[in-house]
């Protein structure tokens, strides 16, 4: 820092004021520092251990954080159907078009938008808040040890965290690219995995089957034996083995996100009987694995490379957002699939503080996307909603995200996920586990072999 301040003064004369507050921000994220222990000490007292303010609200729609939810529900077993720990509720009001004006302050720019273009079917139906978010122990000591260790760096794919491991990073977040990477390295088991289905459904109501596959997760971020240890590899690995439609039986993907180096992924098609590496997983580059509908980086409403955006720091409100989704869950898909969005008869809202994070593609960026505000859920850091608009200033994508409560794990853990396209008039859901015996099963950690080339090949059908 020192160094910095003496160049700046040497060269004072030849920067303007502009030029000295533009190479200011530039620098930022190399130059932001971690918590201090006594902000740290926060984390033990008037904050969760994950950094979300303890206390409820004033008005007491929000009640205080208790440790969260950790007790099972009876005869639930890992790998069978997730229950709804609150199927007795019934909905506290419902927020409709025609009085979406009396919660306007406490509702995202796509939900208003969604009563705009769909005003006689689309709604909210808001039940109690439960603050369901817990998680084991060592995460919680892991998380205390980063607050005051982590700090932000530059790398090839954009400011990343550095001297994390085994727990949220930035707990008490000063920049809006650390509330990114908080979400991007929430807590989830170490090793898990998903089977599901993916749905396009068109402008006309058309519903389309474009995918069904089982997922395997391994997170190394959060091996136990690594808690401890510098982190700087993958953060994330994945292998998508596809059962249907028929058209797409037998193919794959791997793909592994890093923390400073470019996310990778590899691509087994049927067709030509080999692996083949994408040449850009990232970013607005279409997903295959979402028919195309999304890009790289719509994933969970966001996942990946930070580089394409500055990312501001907007603030924390409170939020109507899907939360304890367990019931979205529990019917079939065809159900949850309304003509034009998510049925709201099966989708629970809840009143939640959020952190508000705006994304402005950085000059000289090339991104389909010029803006967006994402909104992170305070007890868990998973981002639950998230508005993106198109180069004319228009809302193109919102992004949602549906956050299941797993006490056996404890989490809150994303189930499904997908977006309203408010241009094409069409919205894609995906990792629908409504059909599926299994709804999120925590498994014994696999080799890393797995999430590789060979590992894809190795697991090919056909």
């Amino acid at each position: 820092m020192s160094q910095f301040l003496n160049n700046m003064h040497r060269a004072r004369a030849h920067i303007t004021a502009a030029g000295v507050l533009a190479l200011i921000t530039a620098l930022a994220p190399a130059m932001a520092l971690a918590a201090t222990p006594a902000e740290a000490q926060q984390l033990k007292s008037t904050l969760t251990p994950f950094g979300a303010e303890k206390a409820g609200n004033k008005d007491g729609t929000i009640p205080a954080w208790t440790s969260g939810l950790t007790t099972p529900t009876p005869g639930f077993v890992n790998g069978g159907k997730r229950p709804d720990p609150f199927a007795a509720e019934k909905p506290l009001f419902s927020i409709t078009a025609k009085n979406m004006g009396e919660h306007a302050d406490k509702l995202s720019d796509g939900v208003k938008a969604m009563f705009n273009r769909y005003p006689e079917t689309y709604r909210l139906d808001v039940y109690p808040t439960h603050r369901t978010a817990a998680a084991p122990q060592w995460v919680y000591d892991a998380t205390y040890r980063n607050a005051t260790q982590a700090k932000i760096a530059e790398g090839a794919a954009g400011p990343y965290p550095e001297g994390a491991s085994g727990g949220i990073p930035f707990p008490i977040p000063k920049t809006g690219v650390e509330v990114v990477w908080n979400h991007n390295l929430r807590w989830r088991p170490t090793s898990f995995v998903i089977d599901g289905q993916g749905y396009t459904v068109s402008a006309d109501g058309r519903k389309t089957q474009f995918v069904d596959y089982s997922i395997d997760y391994l997170l190394p971020y959060y091996k136990v034996e690594d808690a401890a240890k510098k982190f700087s590899g993958d953060y994330v690995t994945v292998r998508v083995l596809y059962n249907g439609p028929p058209i797409r039986a037998g193919e794959g993907i791997v793909a592994r996100f890093g923390l400073s180096e470019d996310d990778s992924a590899w691509v087994y098609l049927t067709g030509q009987r080999r692996v083949r590496k994408l040449p850009n997983a990232c970013c607005d580059t279409p997903n295959p694995a979402a028919a195309g509908v999304q890009g790289f980086d719509d994933v969970e409403v966001f996942i990946g490379r930070t580089d394409r955006f500055d990312w501001k720091l907007v603030g924390k409100k409170e939020l109507f957002i899907p939360y304890n989704s367990n019931r979205s869950m529990a019917v079939p898909a065809d159900a949850l699939l309304g003509a034009h969005h998510l049925n709201p008869d099966h989708v629970r809202w809840e009143l939640h503080r959020v952190w508000v994070v705006e994304a402005t593609r950085r000059a000289g960026q090339r991104h389909q996307v010029a803006r967006s505000l994402y909104y992170f859920d305070e007890d868990t850091w998973m981002a639950v909603l998230g508005d993106r608009w198109d180069d004319k200033g228009s809302l193109w994508k919102s992004n949602w995200l549906l956050p299941m409560v797993m006490p056996d794990v404890p989490a809150v853990i994303s189930s499904g996920f997908g977006g309203y396209d408010l241009n094409a008039n069409l919205y894609m859901a995906t990792s629908l586990a409504n059909d599926k015996r299994s709804q999120y099963r925590t498994a014994p950690v696999p080799s890393d072999k797995v999430f590789t080339p060979d590992g894809l090949i190795n697991a090919s059908v056909r």
